[in-house]
């Protein structure tokens, strides 16, 4: 029998006054320094401070959890490269160590993936230039997301702002 909660390859802690179901994963220790993961419905939550090791382990667990909860492959790799721009805007926006929340989980539209970071005021802007010249070393992000993710948006928050992705999901799931 395949065990039904796909964190459970990291250490479980469980908090059993957020959830009755024993099977499920909450609050978990760490598993790279300035990483904290949390188990949510059809996914994770990952608080960390964004450096390479944390960054690393993110991406891996984004294809690993979402494989284990159904997403065809494409979709998970695609997640993968809207996580990996996401974090990286933040991180060129905000700086190195930047404390980021990144949600990853299965929904019944496909994947989301929703990245928040502290800084309400610098807001992602596509820059036309870079998308027509193909010696431009930056600014085809954007460009991609709209690609990979299209209906993208961003939210403001009392504590930053939160970018938010829709993956499509194909019918291979």
């Amino acid at each position: 029998m395949q065990d039904p909660t796909p964190l459970t390859a990291l250490t479980r802690h469980r908090n059993p006054d957020e959830d009755p179901d024993p099977r499920l994963l909450h609050p978990l220790p760490p598993p790279a320094p300035g990483l904290y993961l949390r188990h949510r419905n059809q996914g994770f939550a990952a608080h960390i401070s964004a450096s390479a090791p944390a960054f690393r382990l993110l991406r891996g667990l984004t294809a690993k959890v979402l494989a284990d909860y159904g997403a065809d492959a494409e979709a998970a790799e695609t997640a993968q490269l809207v996580v990996s721009e996401l974090v990286g805007n933040s991180v060129r926006a905000c700086g190195d160590h930047v404390p980021l929340v990144v949600e990853v989980y299965v929904a019944a539209f496909g994947i989301a993936v929703n990245v928040h970071d502290p800084d309400p005021c610098v807001l992602p802007r596509l820059r036309g230039i870079a998308l027509h010249d193909p010696e431009a070393e930056s600014g085809r992000g954007l460009g991609l997301l709209d690609l990979l993710a299209p209906g993208w948006h961003v939210c403001r928050s009392p504590i930053g702002k939160q970018i938010r992705c829709r993956v499509p999901m194909g019918c291979s799931a």
